[in-house]
């Protein structure tokens, strides 16, 4: 009963006038972080920071909570309008919502996108809340050799859904690999492939990469391009938008299936938990199994509303989940809720063990923050400003992209002050762009690099907890869990695979 009753302090908490100010602030700060390519949320909660000094501690959770759901569920709005996801958690959405826009249903496709952000943002929060501690006992039974399965099972489930280009899959995969083992040594502090430069010492930062594996290669691509907008202008014409349009219809609601809903949410949570992983991984495992179990993954990377209800849904539940082990154990779950751990650092709060029932009076508002921004805000925020994000295909091509270019560059230099990092991320960019045009995935470069790091250091703790022999892998029930994962997986999606849906042929 104390539990329930904290939780309701945390609704009633929201209706304070000036705490539901920063929510609403932070909802919208969030948005246009996360829709705008090369901003994140991650960089809108650290630049405010600061601030966080002169707010009592329950105002800064509950912006930095809605600025976090916001700056998930909007990487979908350029991922749907002009192919570049404003989030990495928003690639899979590209994959979807971009065919869409180019056939005039970009309102359709951001609706669906609306939709399962709203479903999974507000059934993570709600398990959050009631299924937290249990959460969190699951994911402490996950060791060193699991984690290592986990990621593995992941970069190979990336890989083979790249139907019609495996290989090619691979290969961008190993490289955005390659890309990551640049700079300090995962596990001891020794510098290595620096080729004497000390520049390199710090490694490759993820933003230079993302900026340019999107942002600038699709400048690059879109330069090929005859035409001077973003889409055919008949098209922008025939299709006038009415905010009615982002309602999606009821027969392909029906058609996606309150299952699929509910089972990319319960996805995007588990994921959430096991930290590190994020919601690159949580949207992918999500939008793998989407379309394994899909009576037409023919159609996917066609256009389907399905992938992008299941991507967003799990992307947006992520949220929920990632704040379990970060503060039952004090291990962020991903890069936002590090920050987030900074916030309580700086107010003398220390995550732990007992941390959410002593101050539950204390995190409460941010767990109804969450919800509140998924079930409310994100519809309603969708249903008054969905027009203009439409309206973004309609401006000139030469004007669009050399604005974004500009903001890219700028956000590459803000979130890491070094302008060798800015100017990787032009080289990126080219490097990108040339990879494109062979059809190799570069999403598949991407969560490479990204993952690349983890599966090295879990790989080689547990090598070295079992004196070199790799069969601790086969041996660890958690770990034997992931590699049957892998195998179903490659059994679905390889040995008994569907009709080719083009993804392999559709690079990112």
């Amino acid at each position: 009963m104390d539990a329930i009753s904290g939780l309701l302090g945390g609704f009633a908490a929201l209706a304070n006038p000036e705490t539901l100010l920063y929510m609403i602030g932070g909802f919208l700060i969030g948005t246009f972080f996360g829709a705008v390519p090369g901003l994140t949320s991650v960089l809108a909660i650290a630049l405010l920071l600061p601030l966080t000094y002169s707010l009592d501690v329950t105002t800064a959770l509950v912006a930095c909570a809605s600025i976090f759901m916001a700056g998930m569920c909007s990487g979908s709005i350029t991922a749907t309008t002009i192919n570049i996801p404003g989030a990495p958690s928003s690639m899979m959405t590209a994959l979807e919502g971009y065919p869409m826009q180019q056939r005039g249903e970009g309102a359709k496709a951001l609706g669906h996108a609306a939709l399962g952000s709203m479903i999974g943002g507000s059934l993570g929060a709600l398990l959050l809340m009631v299924m937290a501690p249990l959460a969190a006992d699951v994911a402490l039974l996950i060791r060193t050799p699991g984690k290592f399965s986990l990621i593995a099972f992941a970069l190979i489930v990336i890989i083979i859904s790249q139907r019609g280009s495996i290989t090619k899959g691979m290969i961008a995969t190993l490289f955005g690999v390659m890309i990551a083992t640049i700079g300090i040594d995962v596990v001891q502090p020794l510098a290595r492939f620096t080729f004497g430069t000390g520049v390199l010492v710090q490694g490759i930062d993820m933003m230079p990469l993302i900026i340019g594996t999107f942002a600038i290669s699709e400048l690059l691509v879109q330069a090929d391009s005859r035409s001077t907008r973003t889409v055919d202008p008949s098209m922008i014409k025939a299709a006038k938008v009415r905010r009615r349009d982002f309602i999606p219809p009821l027969s392909e609601v029906r058609e996606i299936g309150a299952l699929r809903y509910l089972k990319s949410a319960v996805i995007g949570y588990a994921v959430g938990i096991l930290p590190g992983a994020g919601g690159s991984m949580a949207a992918f495992v999500s939008y793998a199994e989407s379309m394994r179990s899909s009576k037409h993954p023919e159609r996917y990377g066609k256009g389907n509303p399905e992938g992008i209800a299941a991507a967003e849904c799990a992307n947006n539940s992520m949220c929920g989940g990632a704040f379990v082990p970060m503060l039952t154990f004090g291990i962020p779950g991903d890069p936002t809720t590090a920050i987030v751990l900074g916030v309580l650092v700086i107010n003398g709060l220390q995550p732990g063990p007992q941390f959410m029932t002593q101050q539950l009076d204390l995190i409460a508002p941010m767990f109804a923050s969450l919800f509140v921004s998924a079930l409310i805000l994100i519809p309603l925020t969708l249903y008054l400003l969905g027009p203009y994000f439409l309206k973004i295909v309609s401006i000139r091509r030469d004007v669009l992209y050399s604005s974004i270019a500009i903001v890219a560059l700028v956000g590459s230099y803000v979130a890491t002050y070094s302008t060798f990092q800015m100017a990787l991320a032009l080289v990126f960019g080219v490097l990108a762009y040339y990879l494109r045009k062979q059809k190799y995935p570069t999403v598949c470069l991407l969560l490479g690099f990204v993952l690349g790091p983890s599966l090295e250091e879990y790989c080689r703790r547990a090598l070295s907890i079992n004196d070199g022999n790799p069969l601790i892998f086969f041996t660890s029930p958690d770990s034997l869990f992931f590699i049957a994962l892998t195998v179903v997986f490659f059994y679905f999606m390889v040995i008994r695979k569907p009709k080719d849906n083009g993804l392999g042929t559709r690079p990112a």
